[in-house]
């Protein structure tokens, strides 16, 4: 089984946020350059270590769910999770429920390229 590692995560969400905010129009990081670089930094760690430690959980939990929609509540937990990002953050503004729908679409993008980790075959001594 191959899973998301930690850092690849803690990486892709900065730069998926940073993606977003250049492409999307209703979302924006106000303050000066430094308030934008600290804002984009920590938001995407804390997104990142949600989508690393939180999200699976969701995921499960939500299990029965996804069949039953086809998927969709895998677009609706994502859409939670950034608009939480938003509360967390008052300096990052995404407005309108389009523009969330796009920042997750944008973050889920950047994720497909996160580095898998792959776990490694167990060595039996040989007889």
């Amino acid at each position: 089984m191959r899973t998301k590692s930690l850092l690849g995560c803690i990486i892709a969400s900065p730069i998926a946020l940073f993606i977003a905010t250049l492409i999307v129009p209703n979302v924006w990081i106000e303050g000066g350059t430094s308030a934008y670089v600290k804002t984009l930094i920590f938001a995407g760690i804390v997104l990142g270590l949600i989508n690393f430690f939180i999200k699976p959980i969701i995921k499960l939990i939500t299990f029965p769910l996804k069949y039953l929609t086809l998927g969709l509540i895998g677009l609706i937990i994502n859409i939670v999770i950034i608009w939480v990002i938003d509360l967390l953050f008052p300096s990052l503004h995404i407005q309108g429920l389009l523009s969330l729908f796009l920042v997750s679409i944008i973050v889920w993008f950047v994720n497909l390229f996160i580095p898998k980790k792959k776990k490694e075959p167990k060595m039996e001594p040989i007889e």
